[in-house]
């Protein structure tokens, strides 16, 4: 288990947990802590014994977006990082999810803000629950900038286009309620328990079939810009084989004999 000064990586169970950890600067997003990402996601992807990611935030904000100097690698400590980003300059990117897609299924658990790249990173993630005080919004019209995050291109297929231009367009903060509202997260919890919530969903993923995990979650992206036809012809190829599992086999039998699966994945 690796993680870096600015993010830290730990286990519940067969969860890996995330944390982004510069709480001094709300998150703020630096090289240690993208080299930190990039690593756990690359942890997750080869582990078969992680089943499920949760991704949140140190002290009271999930992520307030780019520090460009941190991301140069002043003042943060960060040059003894500089090196990876070298040798893969699109590392930054698969950390923030814009160049990579997790195989396992990505819980995000959002206390204050979460906006600028931290709601453009939130866009990579699977399911989201937020704290009552969660603020999003992607500022960088307001500053002359632009969201070359993935927001323009992911956010209007997420939400609808009219609620998507208007976050785009305004730069404005939405709170954590109009924010479910317009889809963006599913769940609004009390302040300070964003992050039980998350635990709790992703107990629930951990104890299905997780061959049946990957495919679905797999299936679902690959499908969602074919044609009907043919993201049922695609669903049928990754679908059809999970029966003959080994996960299937227990489940199944599990099910018959009234008892929880027992799934032996290492």
């Amino acid at each position: 288990m690796s993680g870096t000064e600015h993010l830290g990586i730990r286990r519940e169970g067969a969860t890996l947990v995330l944390t982004l950890n510069r709480p001094e600067a709300k998150n703020a997003l630096s090289l240690p802590m993208l080299v930190g990402l990039y690593d756990g996601w690359v942890e997750a992807d080869a582990d078969d014994s992680v089943r499920s990611v949760v991704l949140t935030g140190a002290g009271d904000s999930f992520c307030a977006g780019m520090d460009l100097k941190a991301l140069a690698g002043r003042a943060t400590g960060g040059e003894q990082y500089r090196d990876r980003l070298t040798a893969d300059p699109d590392l930054h990117w698969k950390a923030m999810l814009r160049h990579h897609r997790p195989r396992k299924p990505v819980v995000a658990a959002v206390e204050g803000y979460c906006v600028a790249g931290g709601t453009e990173m939130l866009q990579g993630t699977d399911i989201r629950v937020a704290g009552e005080s969660a603020t999003f919004g992607l500022f960088e019209v307001k500053r002359g900038l632009f969201p070359i995050g993935g927001s323009t291109v992911r956010l209007p297929r997420q939400i609808p286009r009219t609620h998507a231009l208007e976050m785009l367009l305004t730069g404005r903060p939405y709170t954590a309620r109009e924010a479910a509202g317009i889809g963006l997260v599913g769940h609004v919890v009390p302040d300070g328990t964003a992050l039980a919530k998350a635990l709790e969903i992703a107990e629930l993923i951990n104890s299905c079939g997780p061959l049946a995990v990957e495919a679905v979650k797999a299936s679902v992206y690959e499908t969602a810009e074919m044609t009907e036809s043919e993201g049922l012809a695609a669903e049928l190829k990754r679908g059809w084989p999970i029966f003959d599992t080994a996960d299937a086999k227990e489940g199944t039998r599990a099910f018959a004999e009234k008892r929880p699966p027992l799934y032996k994945r290492a």
